[in-house]
C-alpha cells in the first residue's frame, strides 16, 4: 500500500490544491458529456487516454466493456447506463475497448474460463460476437483477436440500444453512439465508422 500512499500525499499537496476551486465546483454537482463504457482491464485509463479532468466523463467498467442487453432484472451496468442518459443528459456514449483484452480472449476460448464461472457467465454477453467472427479462415490467433475485439464492441453498440433511455435518446437526435479500440501498444484509438463497418485511426490528422 505504500505507492498509494504516496500517490494520495501527492493528489492532496499538488493536484488537489492546483485544481481547488475545480474540486468545489464538483463537489455540489455533476455535468459529464460523455458517458465512457470501457474494460476494468488496469492498463485502460480514460481520463488519460482522452486528457479530460474530473467531471468531464461518467465511467462503467467491467470486463470485456460488456453492455448487457436490457431487461427487467437490472445490472449495475444498466443503472449506469440509465442514469447517465436519462438523469445527466450525457450527449456521448463511447464503448471502448482495447488490445490484448483478456475478457476478449475468454470469449474466444470459452473452454479455458472453467475455474472462474463467474467471469464465465458474464462473458456470454459477448457470445454473438464470437458467432460473427466464425471461423475466421485464413486469420492468425493474433488476428483473431483483434478482429473479435472489434466485433464485441460492435455488439454492446447494439445491446446499448436495447435500453429504453438510450433508444429515446437517439430518436431525438440528442444522442451519439461511439465505437472505439485503444490499442495499448501504440496509443492509437480506432473508431467505428459505421456506414463501412469498419475501425479507422481517429482522430485523422489535421
Amino acid at each position: 500500500m505504500d505507492f498509494l500512499e504516496r500517490g494520495v500525499r501527492k493528489f492532496k499537496s499538488e493536484a488537489f490544491r492546483r485544481d481547488r476551486a475545480l474540486f468545489r465546483k464538483l463537489a455540489k454537482s455533476q455535468s459529464p458529456r460523455v458517458l465512457f463504457i470501457t474494460c476494468a482491464d488496469s492498463r485502460v485509463v480514460p481520463s488519460l487516454i482522452t486528457q479530460t479532468r474530473p467531471g468531464d466523463l461518467f465511467v462503467e467498467r467491467n470486463p470485456g466493456n460488456i453492455v448487457p442487453v436490457y431487461d427487467r432484472h437490472t445490472s449495475g451496468e444498466s443503472a449506469s447506463v440509465e442514469y447517465a442518459v436519462e438523469v445527466l443528459k450525457v450527449e456521448h456514449v463511447v464503448v471502448c475497448g482495447h488490445s490484448d483484452c483478456g475478457a476478449v480472449k475468454g470469449i474466444l476460448r470459452p473452454d479455458k474460463l472453467a475455474s472462474v464461472p463467474a467471469v464465465s457467465r458474464w462473458l456470454t454477453y459477448g457470445n454473438r460476437s464470437r458467432r460473427m467472427l466464425g471461423r475466421a479462415a485464413g486469420l492468425s490467433e493474433r488476428q483473431k483477436l483483434e478482429r473479435l475485439t472489434e466485433l464485441n464492441v460492435m455488439v454492446q453498440l447494439e445491446h446499448l440500444v436495447t435500453h429504453p433511455s438510450v433508444a429515446r435518446r437517439l430518436r431525438q437526435g440528442t444522442l451519439a453512439l461511439h465505437g472505439w479500440v485503444y490499442r495499448i501498444h501504440d496509443g492509437e484509438i480506432l473508431q467505428l465508422d459505421p456506414q463501412r463497418g469498419e475501425f479507422l485511426p481517429w482522430p485523422r490528422p489535421a
